[in-house]
């Protein structure tokens, strides 16, 4: 049903201030605004795949799915139906601002916005980064990996693969904590979901460069303008990612790394971890607040 996480969008007070670190720490593009001023950022020929939105307050706004084509569309739409998820056809006008053919939406059981896409606009060779690096990994394996929050790891994990059709890649039990990792490509997860009863939120995104260099470079702009990390240089026992974590003037973490795993559904068996990583991943002196949380309003489920 899905082919990858294709975009994203969040809604904050500190939007503009995304127009200097998504270019001079991500390496990210500047595409033109959205109607209601939004920042738009391009990792690569796509029109553009991360939206900030001015807004009250820090929130997750929606994640784009790519879909094969009408066909697959409708199917989507009919599967997500007969679940009894009542789905909505995004307009002209939608389909424009996220400069897609054609779209369709609904909300999860936790009140997650998900929207179902094809024809994603493309310019090709047109991508230039905000500073000097290489690149990010997209393609087919779409604009990296979200991490969601969620109060019932049993009931998110029976919706996103039965009727999202998402497939397990491995899991990890570590701090007292249990997330599981989900592909719907070849990359390792686009999606993982952690267990927090009561909370519902969303913790970071992903974003895959083409050189360890690309990673390195961005850490050092981090460190000379006194960012936030949330975690430092390390290397992930289950995807094999190096990366870090890097708090964005939104209140949620952006993962900055490279080499992660490509998973193979004929040959992979998910495993299961008791950490998160092989080495490095320390959070600061003084932790951060996990990402952008709210109460469930269903309780401890």
């Amino acid at each position: 049903m899905i082919q990858a996480l294709s975009y994203i969008g969040f809604t904050s007070p500190a939007a503009k201030e995304w127009e200097t670190f998504g270019p001079e720490i991500l390496g990210t593009e500047l595409a033109d605004p959205g109607p209601d001023g939004a920042v738009r950022l391009r990792v690569d020929d796509a029109a553009h795949r991360i939206s900030v939105h001015p807004g009250d307050h820090d929130d997750l706004a929606y994640l784009g799915w790519a879909v094969d084509g009408p066909r697959a569309l409708a199917d989507a739409a009919d599967r997500l139906t007969d679940a009894g998820v009542p789905v909505h056809q995004g307009d002209a006008g939608l389909a424009a601002e996220r400069a897609l053919v054609e779209l369709a939406w609904f909300e999860d059981l936790f009140g997650f916005r998900h929207e179902l896409s094809w024809g994603q606009r493309t310019v090709p060779a047109s991508f230039r980064p905000g500073r000097p690096m290489s690149g990010f990994v997209t393609g087919a394996q779409g604009l990296g990996h979200a991490v969601l929050v969620v109060p019932s790891l049993a009931d998110a994990e029976a919706f996103y693969c039965e009727v999202m059709g998402f497939r397990l890649s491995d899991q990890i039990n570590a701090q007292g904590m249990t997330i599981r990792f989900y592909h719907c490509n070849t990359r390792h997860h686009s999606l993982a979901l952690a267990e927090v009863p009561g909370v519902v939120g969303y913790h970071h995104l992903m974003l895959e460069t083409a050189s360890l260099d690309d990673v390195g470079t961005a850490y050092d702009q981090v460190l000379e303008r006194g960012i936030p990390l949330a975690m430092t240089l390390g290397r992930h026992v289950n995807d094999l990612m190096t990366s870090f974590y890097v708090r964005t003037p939104s209140g949620f973490e952006i993962e900055y790394g490279h080499g992660g795993l490509q998973i193979d559904d004929s040959t992979a068996a998910p495993r299961a971890y008791d950490s998160f990583s092989i080495w490095g991943h320390h959070p600061p002196a003084e932790p951060l607040l996990p990402g952008i949380a709210r109460p469930f309003p269903g309780g401890d489920q």
